[in-house]
């Protein structure tokens, strides 16, 4: 009898998740660089995740992506929180480790600043205050993010103000909370303007908040990218914004499980975002 090694395996747990463009992604990376490895879509009902988590690592899964409706729950779940996923209240990335204990970190946040540092070069996040539309967990990853490169001072509104004053009270005097009545004042002198509400993705509501304020220096990204140019990249690229769709952090958020899992710190390229596009 042979002994062959065991191939890692690991996936992306939603409910749904047919839609998710990470497995292609994933997969895209695996056949590049020659890894013996497979990434699938897991859907899994919020009643039954305990139950599959402790199950996984028995089938040789080495962790997981985690996605709505699980981000928060999963907190609940874990072994190990790292700090900045136990701030931001969320969790995206699960790593099976050897010791049996179930790891749960929050790459988000990292996710949107290497994409505003690669698509936006000249992005200097200190120039100046930023606006944050929304205030789910999104926002709470954009936020810690955020501060913690050196942005001064960020204005929030969300269509439910108890959700932006819960933000304020986490990460404190730098964050401002608007009225989304209001919304459209916050603009005046923001040099950096991120959307991480739903508004404008393919079968929700339009975003309409007025944009008529935009600094034209300013750096705007969307965290939608199903359309990767939303309405609200539009406009503000008719201002003379510089855009950086939401397509970029998926990619970037991926990475550092990709390495986890499977050994090898993969490259997001061009060649990475026309894989993902055409799946």
């Amino acid at each position: 009898m042979t002994d062959h090694p065991r191939i890692p395996l690991a996936g992306v747990i939603g409910h749904p998740i047919a839609h998710s463009r990470s497995p292609a992604l994933h997969g895209y990376w695996l056949q590049r660089y020659g890894i013996k490895g497979h990434y699938v879509p897991l859907d899994v009902a919020p009643a039954d995740l305990a139950h599959v988590l402790q199950t996984l690592p028995l089938m040789g899964f080495v962790g997981v992506n985690i996605t709505i409706p699980h981000k928060e729950a999963i907190l609940q779940i874990a072994d190990v929180v790292t700090d900045r996923a136990a701030l931001i209240g969320a969790a995206n990335t699960l790593i099976f480790r050897k010791d049996g204990r179930i790891q749960a970190d929050n790459t988000d946040g990292a996710g949107l600043i290497a994409n505003l540092r690669q698509n936006a070069p000249h992005w200097q996040p200190g120039s100046g205050p930023a606006v944050v539309f929304g205030a789910g967990g999104a926002a709470r990853a954009t936020v810690a993010a955020l501060i913690e490169v050196g942005v001064p001072e960020i204005s929030i509104a969300n269509r439910t103000r108890p959700r932006a004053e819960a933000l304020r009270s986490d990460f404190g005097a730098k964050v401002i909370v608007s009225e989304w009545v209001q919304a459209a004042n916050m603009l005046d002198g923001a040099t950096t303007v991120v959307n991480t509400t739903s508004l404008g993705m393919t079968g929700k509501p339009e975003f309409r908040v007025p944009l008529d304020g935009l600094n034209p220096r300013a750096v705007v990204t969307d965290l939608v990218y199903t359309p990767l140019m939303t309405q609200f990249l539009i406009e503000a690229q008719a201002k003379g914004c510089t855009i950086v769709d939401g397509l970029g952090m998926l990619l970037h958020q991926a990475a550092p499980g990709f390495e986890r899992w499977f050994g090898q710190r993969p490259q997001v390229d061009d060649a990475t975002r026309r894989a993902v596009l055409s799946a």
